[in-house]
């Protein structure tokens, strides 16, 4: 799947996976080293996540239902709990610096196609 910025046009990833029920959720990104250039979990339904026992720092943004970003978390840590935003249905984890490097911010509109 690809995930564009449709603001700018940026392209965010285009390998990216959807983590849509309990067991791709619940694993993520866990058994990830990395995350590389293009590549993106979505994680729906999400109106949280964590980055615990990661190895590695992600860029995370929460959408709602429209697919505007309600929150963009840049570089979050290992072992981190994210805010909980109710108005989220998915969250896409990135890797870090997509969110800068796309000046990706709330309020933003996302799209998510099929590759």
């Amino acid at each position: 799947m690809k995930v564009i910025n449709l603001k700018n046009n940026a392209l965010l990833a285009d390998k990216a996976l959807l983590a849509d029920n309990f067991c791709s959720r619940l694993i993520g990104l866990l058994n990830r080293q990395s995350l590389g250039a293009g590549e993106a979990l979505i994680l729906k339904p999400a109106c949280s996540i964590h980055t615990l026992f990661m190895r590695f720092s992600i860029d995370v943004l929460f959408l709602d239902k429209t697919g505007k970003v309600i929150a963009a978390l840049p570089s979050l840590k290992p072992f981190r709990l994210s805010p909980l935003y109710f108005q989220s249905i998915s969250v896409i984890e990135l890797p870090e610096t997509t969110i800068r490097l796309t000046n990706t911010q709330p309020g933003d509109t996302i799209q998510i196609t099929p590759e």
